[in-house]
C-alpha cells in the first residue's frame, strides 16, 4: 500500500513524557492510521487499515499485549 504522508499531522500519547523514544500516530485520508518512530521522523511509518486499527486497539484494551 502506497499512501502519501505529505500534510500528515503525528501526534504522540498525551501520557508520553515527552522523551524522543515514542511511538507517533497519524489519523489518514480513507481512515487509515499511520504510525512512526519518533526518533526517525522522515523514516518509514506503517499504515493501517480501520478495521487492522480497531482490532489492535481491541488487543490493548483487553490486556492481549500486557506482559505477564
Amino acid at each position: 500500500m502506497n499512501v502519501d504522508l505529505t500534510g500528515a499531522q503525528w501526534f504522540k500519547s498525551s501520557r508520553s513524557t515527552g522523551a524522543k523514544d515514542c511511538v507517533e500516530v497519524a489519523f489518514l485520508a480513507e481512515g487509515k492510521i499511520g504510525v512512526r518512530d519518533s526518533k526517525n521522523p522522515t523514516g518509514p511509518a506503517l499504515v493501517f487499515a480501520p478495521s487492522e486499527w480497531a482490532a489492535f486497539t481491541a488487543g490493548v484494551n483487553d490486556g492481549e499485549f500486557d506482559r505477564t
